[in-house]
């Protein structure tokens, strides 16, 4: 599974490679390609700060993602193999079930 990020300036998620690293440049966790090209373009460097926080929310929402998709795995079915036998099939000669040996 891959990270998927928020960009800060318009909002929108985007999936950066799995190197983060563009043919260009490094990708940034803060910005999506469009805004991060325009603010290069503009002088602006992203804030170290909040890289390492918007890097460290989409390992918490992958971890995330990972645990709820291991979890129905997890869970067996516990019903039993057939109904349980009314009181009227119990009531004759052949009511217990007999164990085959």
């Amino acid at each position: 599974m891959r990270l998927v990020f928020e960009c800060v300036e318009c909002g929108g998620h985007y999936l950066p490679p799995e190197g983060m690293v563009y043919p260009d440049g490094p990708a940034s966790p803060v910005w999506c390609t469009g805004c991060q090209s325009a603010k290069r373009a503009a002088g602006v460097r992203e804030d170290p700060l909040l890289a390492r926080v918007a890097l460290a929310a989409a390992r918490a929402a992958l971890a995330r993602r990972a645990a709820e998709a291991a979890e129905p795995a997890a869970r067996h079915d516990v019903r039993p193999s057939r109904p349980p036998l009314s009181r009227r099939a119990r009531s004759g000669p052949g009511g217990v079930r007999s164990k085959l040996g």
